[in-house]
């Protein structure tokens, strides 16, 4: 299904302000999922111009809109904005990531929630993270759980503030925030939002995953395999994007756990999706791959792999 069909672009608001009862808004609501959903198997790059033109289409919608819907409209076109600064960071514009995260968190102060800003401080932090900097990752990871957000928020925090702790291989402050971000995750009121959830919607135990980073990052890569085998297995089909972001992390753990071939038996499936969905965030862990595999280059199946992990390093390392 491509995507003319997903996102109907003859659905722009007309210069009448919605009513209460205005199909456009549940409109807009379900091309969001749908967008959400493509983008597990498409380029970001290519859907940046859709994402920001939907933006700008629903932020208008809210300044028109009557007082019973300007909240859910003001709400949703951030949710808008902060998917299209995901977006720019999996197309590797780390500016345009935290121009459009900034434009996010003021879009939901004008809808009334004041706390998507903290998650922007998560995304900032993972930035951060990607560049090796863990005091910054665990300083905005921390400002991020402060001033109250929703549960999910301060879990998504603590989650980011783990990743940064297993940067530098405090394994006592990794375990306490890996506890704090799996009761906030795991929680009755982890998915209490209104709107679209926060974060990954295609795994199922987020707290999981970071363990396995926290076990990686901890210097016990067999571990974090073992975990990363069962918890890969649990990923949907479709969730192409997410399946090579976790996936390489697998086999990154399994080259490091000194089982090179069943990394590269597992890195070579993921390789071939990575023209589908090309991946900045994605990169930084085949470029590790890459430099754990090159310690066994008398491995057949490693020098089998090194022409495709060229061919997608190549690009962003160009």
């Amino acid at each position: 299904m491509g995507t003319g069909t997903l996102i109907d672009l003859s659905l722009s608001p007309s210069d009448r302000a919605p009513s209460a009862d205005d199909p456009l808004l549940t409109s807009f609501r379900t091309q969001f999922d749908q967008v959400r959903m493509l983008a597990q198997s498409t380029s970001p790059a290519a859907l940046l111009p859709l994402l920001a033109t939907r933006t700008r289409t629903v932020t208008g919608l809210s300044a028109r809109a009557t007082a019973t819907t300007r909240s859910a409209a003001f709400l949703l076109a951030s949710r808008f904005a902060e998917f299209t600064g995901w977006m720019a960071q999996e197309a590797g514009d780390s500016g345009a990531a935290l121009q459009w995260t900034g434009e996010a968190a003021d879009l939901a102060r004008a809808g009334g929630d004041p706390h998507l800003g903290s998650h922007g401080l998560v995304h900032r932090a993972l930035l951060t993270l990607h560049d090796g900097n863990a005091a910054s990752t665990i300083t905005l990871a921390r400002l991020a759980q402060g001033g109250g957000p929703p549960p999910r928020i301060r879990g998504l925090a603590a989650q980011r503030e783990v990743q940064g702790h297993a940067l530098v291989g405090d394994e006592r402050a990794c375990l306490r925030s890996l506890d704090r971000a799996r009761t906030l995750l795991t929680g009755d009121s982890a998915h209490d939002e209104a709107g679209p959830t926060i974060g990954t919607t295609h795994v199922s135990d987020p707290a999981a995953m970071t363990t396995c980073w926290c076990l990686y990052g901890l210097g016990r890569p067999k571990a974090a395999a073992e975990l990363l085998d069962r918890e890969c297995g649990r990923l949907p089909s479709h969730a192409l994007r997410t399946r090579n972001r976790h996936g390489f992390r697998r086999s990154l753990a399994h080259a490091a756990s000194g089982k090179a071939e069943h990394a590269c038996t597992t890195a070579g499936e993921l390789l071939g999706m990575m023209s589908a969905v090309p991946s900045a965030t994605v990169n930084s862990d085949v470029r590790r791959l890459a430099r754990e595999l090159s310690r066994s280059r008398s491995s057949r199946a490693v020098r089998d792999l090194q022409p495709a992990l060229a061919q997608v390093l190549t690009p962003t390392q160009g």
